[in-house]
């Protein structure tokens, strides 16, 4: 049972990332720690405990400090705060939710493929019909406004022809379709409208993703050798 449900994010959310991006300082967030807690984490979360209500799935919300360790820039805090629905409908898909001083992002996929999902992707969409599918479904889904933040390699993948008629998806190393709500438009229970929006409305290509690709059978530890 919800707590309480998702009501809005209010004009002093919003404003609280516009004075992070001028002063991002631990001095400045220890300041304004309670506007955060109130109008920003507090929103998001009930915002998220309602969705996962709703579709099943759990609720994380991650931290608020960037790790820095490896990183030029060294300011101490990410300028967005969000969120996942991890294992929606018992599945592997999640559901993103994103509040910044631009507004509200949500997006579900497939985040930087491990190198067996890549094979298992760039396989299906060399056949004729699995491909031409995620094809049409794909295209389907960018003209409701989603966009596709592919993340893309800048040439064909080895082994794959340039001229593939479906090149520009052999290219693509995460399958990630988002939308921001701008906060002009973020008034009410409208983010929350707009991220189960997001999700349905990517759920053909997910249930494509599914079929064909499915969870990574690589360690964590291998993840990310190409």
């Amino acid at each position: 049972m919800l707590e309480a449900p998702f009501l809005e994010f209010r004009p002093a959310g919003f404003a609280w990332f516009d004075g992070l991006e001028r002063d991002n300082s631990k001095a400045w967030f220890d300041a304004h720690r309670d506007i955060f807690e109130a109008e920003v984490k507090g929103p998001l979360t009930r915002l998220l405990d309602e969705i996962g209500a709703e579709l099943g799935g759990a609720v994380k919300i991650f931290r608020q400090n960037r790790d820095v360790r490896f990183s030029k820039d060294k300011s101490p805090y990410k300028t967005n705060t969000y969120g996942v629905v991890s294992g929606v409908g018992g599945g592997s898909d999640g559901l993103y939710v994103s509040i910044s001083s631009r507004g509200v992002t949500a997006g579900t996929g497939y985040y930087d493929m491990a190198k067996d999902q890549l094979e298992r992707f760039r396989i299906a969409l060399v056949e004729p019909d699995s491909g031409a599918a995620f094809a049409a479904r794909h295209s389907a889904a960018i003209a409701t406004g989603l966009e596709d933040r592919a993340n893309a390699l800048k040439t064909a993948p080895r082994g794959f022809p340039k001229d593939h008629p479906r090149i520009q998806y052999l290219r693509m190393k995460q399958v990630l379709l988002m939308q921001t709500l701008d906060r002009s438009e973020a008034q009410g229970r409208v983010p929350l409208e707009h991220a189960l929006s997001v999700w349905h409305r990517a759920q053909p290509v997910m249930a494509w993703m599914g079929e064909h690709v499915g969870e990574s059978t690589v360690p964590p530890e291998a993840r990310f050798r190409r």
